[in-house]
């Protein structure tokens, strides 16, 4: 057994085979991670009904879990220049199970939401230290591909994660998303301790610095606040609609689960075109590109929005560009922040992530109070975000070219 493991290790097959099947694994922690949000979004309209309470503070379910992601970044980005992240991964992922099955059987609304914070800080463990060990795992060229891929798979939680959640709480009520993860958390748990030599060790940088080198640092914060207000902006969307097709447009549920498949499989599609598009034009111009184009999709929900549009079909067809955009621009210009992190990649991907978690937390938080008045209040938030996002880009300088 043992030799015929060394014979494993020395082929350069076994390897790429190896690292595909360890970068899953990671995948599937960072998508448990993110599907923390999406499976509990068809259960927030019916929130009040259940644990009582408003529609606004049902939206505070959503946002307490980004803001809880967004501290839990910082506490796991400065950790894991001194930890194991392999270990810190998989006690992570033992504290959101419990954590999640705490929030199951709340019986308040504000217990919930407090929960929801806390269930947060332990889910974003997996988002600060997987692109380390997936960059780790290929050459620059694969890295930037294998960012595209993760970029992908890990998009499908929104679009499946929706349709299991109307599932569960058709069936089983709101908790049954809550145990859900709770069991896929403990074993993802179990899979990562046992997988340890498997996965490969990336080292941290101890500084006593620690992030105050990567704030003052201008180059990382042109890629990392531009790509924090972008996938804010899209984010924050995409939190309000369910509300806004159930409440304020009296629809289904439905509605929201085709609009996220729709832009979903666009994204998909585009982030797996991005790495072409930089070889062929360059980084830069794919990060303008997708901006502008995400920006035009924000712009014209915003028109229709204002001029009291409610069909779904033209909302679908109007999330199109706006996904099509992110998924150019989304994986070289996180790609480039790793790059100017020089090597401090857990710091790098906290505060990346960090800044995507607290602009969606801070824009859900201030639309709240009107998501129930229709479509424009979402779009509005996210044509701000998405603006920002490309006004950054010629303010700030940008890496210099190898």
């Amino acid at each position: 057994m043992t030799d015929f493991r060394i014979t494993l290790r020395a082929t350069p097959e076994s390897r790429s085979f190896r690292a595909i099947g360890v970068a899953a694994l990671l995948v599937c922690c960072t998508v448990l991670g993110l599907a923390g949000t999406d499976l509990v979004l068809p259960a927030v309209p019916g929130l009040p009904d259940s644990l009582g309470g408003t529609i606004a503070q049902a939206q505070f379910v959503l946002a307490t879990f980004a803001a809880g992601v967004g501290v839990g970044l910082l506490l796991f980005g400065e950790l894991g220049s001194v930890l194991d992240h392999r270990r810190m991964l998989a006690t992570s992922l033992l504290a959101y199970a419990l954590l999640s099955a705490a929030a199951a059987v709340a019986d308040s609304l504000e217990l919930l939401i407090a929960l929801r914070f806390l269930q947060g800080v332990a889910a974003s463990c997996a988002a600060v230290v997987t692109p380390g060990m997936v960059r780790a795992l290929f050459d620059e060229q694969g890295a930037l591909r294998a960012l595209g891929a993760l970029g992908s798979i890990e998009s499908l939680a929104p679009a499946i994660a929706p349709i299991i959640g109307v599932w569960l709480l058709s069936a089983y009520g709101w908790s049954a998303s809550f145990w859900v993860t709770a069991v896929l958390a403990l074993l993802l748990s179990m899979l990562v301790a046992l997988s340890k030599a498997y996965i490969p060790t990336v080292s941290g940088n101890p500084s006593r610095f620690g992030y105050w080198v990567l704030l003052r640092s201008p180059v990382f914060q042109r890629y990392a606040l531009s790509q924090g207000f972008s996938l804010g902006s899209l984010l924050a969307f995409v939190f309000a609609m369910p509300t806004v097709f159930v409440i304020a447009f009296e629809g289904e549920i439905r509605q929201f689960i085709v609009m996220q498949l729709l832009g979903i499989s666009t994204y998909i599609v585009a982030a797996n075109l991005s790495s072409r598009l930089v070889q062929r034009f360059g980084a830069e111009a794919t990060i303008y590109g997708g901006s502008v184009l995400a920006l035009l999709g924000s712009v014209g929900m915003l028109a229709y929005g204002l001029f009291g549009g409610s069909e779904p079909w033209v909302i679908w067809m109007l999330f199109l560009p706006f996904n099509m955009g992110f998924g150019f621009r989304g994986p070289p210009s996180f790609y480039r922040s790793l790059q100017a992190s020089e090597g401090d990649d857990a710091r790098a991907s906290a505060l990346v992530i960090l800044y995507v978690m607290l602009i969606t937390a801070a824009a859900t938080a201030l639309i709240s109070p009107f998501v129930a008045n229709g479509l424009w209040p979402a779009a509005l938030a996210a044509t701000l975000l998405g603006a920002v996002s490309l006004l950054i880009l010629p303010l700030l300088p940008r890496l210099a070219e190898s």
